[in-house]
């Protein structure tokens, strides 16, 4: 069974159609098509199920996934130690985050360090970025809050308190700092279910008692503050993600009772990997800036 083979079948796998698989990959869908098919015939199995221009796993290819991702991820991980002969002198660092607020600066802090080394950030949710993290899509995650997980290696990057934000005709945002009781009836704008924000923030409500009047979910920070620009209520964002405007005021909760904190990830398998200690070590002596 040839790496190639199993390339092929990986980018079917991750992009969900044959032409998909054959751009990445940078080949044509007719060589991509028959290496994957030449896999199937070789072993006597159906790795994919074609129905018209959709297709998907078939069980075989659901349990040959993960098995080639390990492969894939090893086979990477032997190129670059032969290739640079345990020098960072070049490859790749695949990152995933659910926003830049904190990952920006670590690249900032590890390209100085390692200029020849191509980094690429994949952007998504929670579950998005730990799903490819475990499916070797990426090689290190940036997340908010503590994932329990002994398949994981997780160390902690910073802890930053939850401020409020209000448009400036808000009564509280002449406050600057109020108290968690305050909140009791004031029209509270909500993130998604599994926002860490969220969770925090009504964690510390419902300890101190506080029931606020929530005007309305929202699934993104953009749109979070835009409809605080409109005066639909109050939002809350970590402080390491408020963006200064105009026409918003920040309102510190007293005390900072809640709070974030943001965590490096790896494969526990890999955190022995160079170029993943690489990043890791650069990150963590990078906050002098950041309340650790």
């Amino acid at each position: 069974m040839s790496s190639a083979k199993l390339r092929a079948f990986l980018a079917v796998a991750r992009h969900g159609s044959f032409s998909a698989g054959a751009r990445a990959l940078g080949l044509s869908q007719p060589t991509l098509t028959t290496q994957v098919q030449s896999l199937e015939r070789q072993h006597n199995v159906e790795l994919f199920y074609r129905r018209g221009r959709r297709i998907e796993l078939s069980e075989v290819g659901q349990q040959l996934l993960p098995i080639a991702q390990r492969l894939a991820a090893l086979e990477l991980e032997a190129h670059n130690l032969l290739r640079d002969s345990g020098r960072l002198d070049s490859g790749q660092l695949k990152l995933g985050a659910v926003g830049p607020f904190h990952v920006i600066e670590m690249v900032d802090s590890y390209r100085q360090r390692h200029p020849r080394i191509d980094v690429s950030i994949r952007v998504g949710n929670s579950a998005q970025v730990l799903a490819d993290l475990e499916q070797y899509v990426t090689d290190i995650a940036v997340l908010a809050g503590l994932h329990d997980d002994p398949s994981l290696c997780a160390v902690r990057y910073a802890r930053h308190a939850i401020i409020l934000f209000a448009r400036n005709d808000h009564p509280l945002a002449r406050r600057g700092t109020i108290a968690l009781e305050e909140l009791e009836g004031q029209r509270l704008l909500q993130r998604e279910p599994g926002s860490t924000t969220r969770s925090a923030l009504e964690g510390a409500l419902g300890e101190a008692g506080v029931t606020p009047r929530i005007a309305m979910e929202i699934g993104s920070r953009e749109a979070l503050r835009e409809a605080v620009m409109r005066g639909i209520g109050l939002g809350a964002v970590s402080e390491a993600e408020f963006i200064p405007d105009p026409r918003i005021q920040p309102i510190r909760i007293d005390g900072n009772p809640v709070h974030t904190e943001t965590y490096l990830y790896c494969l526990a398998e890999r955190r022995g990997s160079r170029l993943i200690s690489s990043f890791f070590d650069a990150a963590l002596e990078s906050r002098v800036n950041v309340q650790a």
